[in-house]
């Protein structure tokens, strides 16, 4: 046992907390966060300049495949196009084939033979000339072609500028042609004044 004098330190309590001088314990050390946050800035200020200035400076960016997948919906919508068009020239060929024969037959049913040249039909001749004996000459003329005479005398009617055949109806036109050709007399008019069907007066300057 020591010679020493007791002292505040060797009374020891019953309970004791530990006591005297010692070292806080050190916290970790934090990752610096500047340098990550100056990158992510500079990345972003170079970002936003080239965003800013390169569509001013001509660059432009370029879209493929929009005008890939254009051109392939335009090739796939051709074909299908394509057969409906080939389709009109049976329904025009079927349209006209069938309007044909219809177009036809109105005209079949309208058409009217001509009347055929009678010449047992009574035909008058009269002079309106001042030329004496003209209309018995014209009859016998009419008469040796085959054709029936009817009256022959002077015209007593309104005076004549010339000569003219008149027929009474569109079925003795025939007969009245067939007398123009044989009298030279290219005037015909239809009438129904005269007692026979075709009628010739004669006019000035009948030779």
């Amino acid at each position: 046992m020591t010679n020493f004098a007791r002292d505040e330190f060797d009374r020891v309590p019953e309970v004791s907390s530990r006591q005297g001088v010692h070292r806080a314990v050190s916290a970790p050390s934090r990752p610096k966060l500047w340098p990550i946050l100056s990158a992510g800035i500079g990345a972003l200020a170079v970002g936003l300049v080239a965003f800013l200035l390169l569509p001013q400076l001509g660059f432009q960016p370029t879209i493929a495949p929009p005008a890939a997948a254009a051109d392939t919906s335009r090739a796939s919508a051709s074909p299908t196009a394509t057969p409906s068009a080939k389709a009109t020239p049976s329904a025009s060929a079927s349209a006209s084939e069938s309007a044909s024969p219809s177009a036809l037959e109105p005209a079949t049913s309208e058409t009217v033979a001509p009347a055929a040249v009678d010449k047992s039909q009574p035909v008058a001749i009269f002079n309106g000339t001042l030329t004496s004996g003209l209309a018995g000459r014209v009859g016998a003329t009419v008469q040796s072609d085959g054709w029936v005479l009817g009256e022959v005398a002077n015209w007593q009617g309104a005076p004549q500028q010339q000569s003219v055949i008149f027929y009474s109806d569109a079925a003795h036109r025939a007969n009245a042609e067939a007398l123009s050709a044989l009298l030279d007399i290219p005037t015909l008019v239809e009438s129904k004044d005269f007692p026979t069907p075709v009628a010739v007066v004669l006019g000035p300057g009948y030779q």
